[in-house]
C-alpha cells in the first residue's frame, strides 16, 4: 500500500507542479516595422543583436498574420482571439477617418462586454499590465483598467511624439500619457526607453506570482523621432530610411532589456515570450521595407498582414527552430490560456488555436484550415498554399503563396473552380459576421487600393 502511494505520489507531482507555476508571459509588439527591418528576417543593414538572440532560443515564423492591415483592428483581433469583424469593429482605426453613422468619435472602441486577453489571464491569478499604445477607444468606458489590465502607463490614441508633451501642448487628451486612470505623467525619456523601464519595474515588483505583460511600443510609428543619442548611426543610409534604423536600434535596445530583467531574476526558463508587429510596414510614411513580399499597411497583399514573429518559452519550444505553417495573432490568446491553465478548454468562440502542440510536433497539422481578412467590399481568404483577394472593381487574384511570396503571378485564370471554390467559402465566413459598427468615409475608401498598386512589386531595391 506504501509503495503505492508513493508511486502516485510521483506521477501526481509533476502535475501539481505545473498548476502552482504557470508561465509568466511577456508579449512584445512593435508598431508598422518593415517585415525585413530585423537581423533575424535577413536584414544587413538594421542591426538587431537582442532580438536575434532571442530569436535563437526559440521559434521564427515564416508566415505570421495579423488579422488587419492597419493598428487598431489588429489589436482587437489579438486582445479577443476572434475576428475582430465578428462585432463589428471594421478593418479601420478609430475614430480616424470614419464616416461615425450617428457615433461620436468616443462610442468608437473595442465593444464593452468582451473579454479581452488581460480579463482571461486576470481570471486565472496573474497581475495584468500594459505599457505603451492602446487604440481601442478613447472614451473612458474603454480605458485599459477597465478592460482587464490591472496597470497602465501609455496613451489611448494611436500615435503620439517620442518626447514629453508640454503641460499646455498636446492637442487631445488621448495622446498624453497616463499613469492607471487619469493621471497624465509625461515621459521623463524617450518613450520607447520609458516603455522599457516601466516594464521592467512591473516585472521586478511580481516576480513572485504569474504576470502577463503587454509592452505595446509606440516604435517603430511616425512621427519619424529617433532617440538623439544615437544620431551618428547608420551614415550609410538616408533620410526618413536611416532614421528608422535608429528608432529600431532603439526598439531592440528596449526589448533587450526586458528579456536581460527577466534572465536577472531567473524567470526566463519559465516565462512565455512572444515579439511580432501590428501590421506590415508603411513604406510610404517611415521607409520600412517589406521583402520579399509585396505591399505595405493598410492592403491585404503580404507586406501588408504578414509580420515577423517570435516565440520562446525554454520549458516547452525547442531553441533554433522555426515554423512554416501560415499562423495567426488570433492564436495568442489560446495559447496563452492553455499555457496558463493547461487543463481549461478552448472557448468556441475563440478563431485562434492553443499553438503550442503544433511548435512541439504533438499535432503535426497546420494550426488553420482557412485565415481570412476583410476591408469594406475588399476580402482575402488564405486556404493552404492559394491566396484569393477579391476586389470590388477588379477581377479576383489568385496566388499560390510559398511558390510567389511576392505576388507577382495571378493565377486566376488558370485555375477557375479553385477560384469559385475560395469565393463561396470567403462568402460563407463573411455571413457569420456583424454588419460594421463604423466605416471609412467614401472619400478615403481609395486610399488604400491606391497604396496596393503603388507596392505592387517586392521592395528589393531598399537598402537591406
Amino acid at each position: 500500500m506504501k509503495s503505492l502511494y508513493l508511486c502516485l505520489l510521483v506521477i501526481l507531482l509533476p502535475l501539481r507542479a505545473e498548476e502552482r507555476t504557470p508561465p509568466n508571459i511577456v508579449l512584445l509588439f512593435s508598431d508598422d516595422a518593415g517585415y525585413a527591418d530585423f537581423g533575424f528576417q535577413g536584414s544587413t543593414s538594421f542591426p538587431t543583436p537582442h532580438l536575434d538572440r532571442l530569436a535563437a532560443r526559440g521559434v521564427i515564423f515564416d508566415q505570421l498574420y495579423v488579422t488587419a492591415a492597419v493598428c487598431g483592428p489588429s489589436r482587437a483581433g489579438l486582445l479577443t482571439g476572434r475576428y475582430q469583424q465578428r462585432f463589428g469593429f471594421e478593418e479601420n482605426n478609430v475614430p480616424g477617418l470614419m464616416d461615425p453613422a450617428g457615433l461620436t468619435g468616443d462610442d468608437m472602441g473595442l465593444p464593452l462586454g468582451l473579454p479581452t486577453i488581460a480579463d482571461h489571464l486576470k481570471s486565472r491569478g496573474y497581475r495584468t499590465a500594459l505599457f505603451g499604445k492602446w487604440h481601442m477607444g478613447n472614451a473612458d468606458r474603454y480605458h485599459p483598467t477597465h478592460r482587464g489590465f490591472d496597470e497602465f502607463y501609455g496613451f489611448r490614441d494611436g500615435a503620439r511624439s517620442f518626447f514629453a508633451y508640454a503641460a499646455d501642448a498636446a492637442d487631445r487628451p488621448s495622446k498624453r500619457m497616463e499613469r492607471g486612470f487619469g493621471n497624465f505623467a509625461e515621459p521623463a525619456g524617450y518613450l520607447t526607453d520609458v516603455l522599457a523601464a516601466e516594464a521592467c519595474d512591473f516585472i521586478e515588483r511580481h516576480r513572485e506570482q504569474p504576470f502577463f505583460a503587454f509592452v505595446s511600443f509606440h516604435a517603430v510609428h511616425p512621427p519619424m523621432e529617433p532617440d538623439p543619442r544615437f544620431a551618428d548611426m547608420f551614415p550609410e543610409l538616408e533620410g526618413k530610411r536611416r532614421k528608422l534604423a535608429q528608432m529600431n536600434w532603439s526598439l531592440d535596445l528596449a526589448c533587450g532589456r526586458i528579456v536581460q530583467k527577466l534572465h536577472d531574476l531567473g524567470l526566463e526558463e519559465n516565462t512565455l515570450v512572444i515579439f511580432t508587429n501590428d501590421n506590415g510596414g508603411p513604406t510610404d510614411a517611415n521607409r520600412s521595407n517589406n521583402y520579399p513580399l509585396s505591399g505595405t499597411k493598410a492592403n491585404h497583399l503580404e507586406g501588408g498582414i504578414r509580420v515577423p514573429g517570435i516565440m520562446v518559452w525554454p520549458d516547452r519550444i525547442k531553441a533554433d527552430t522555426r515554423f512554416a505553417p501560415p499562423a495567426s495573432t488570433l492564436d495568442f490568446l489560446p495559447t496563452f490560456m492553455a499555457a496558463a491553465d493547461p487543463g481549461s478548454s478552448p472557448q468556441p468562440e475563440w478563431d485562434g488555436v492553443d499553438l503550442i502542440p503544433h511548435l512541439t510536433g504533438q499535432d503535426p497539422a497546420a494550426p488553420h484550415r482557412a485565415l481570412f481578412w476583410k476591408k469594406e467590399n475588399r476580402g482575402v481568404i488564405r486556404r493552404g498554399d492559394w491566396k484569393l483577394i477579391r476586389f470590388p472593381d477588379r477581377p479576383a487574384e489568385l496566388y499560390n503563396i510559398p511558390r510567389d511570396p511576392a505576388e507577382q503571378h495571378n493565377l486566376a485564370a488558370e485555375h477557375p473552380e479553385l477560384v469559385r471554390e475560395l469565393f463561396s467559402e470567403l462568402f460563407a465566413w463573411e455571413g457569420e459576421l456583424k454588419r460594421p459598427l463604423w466605416q471609412l468615409e467614401r472619400r478615403f475608401e481609395t486610399k488604400a487600393a491606391e497604396r496596393m498598386d503603388i507596392y505592387r512589386t517586392h521592395q528589393r531595391d531598399m537598402v537591406r
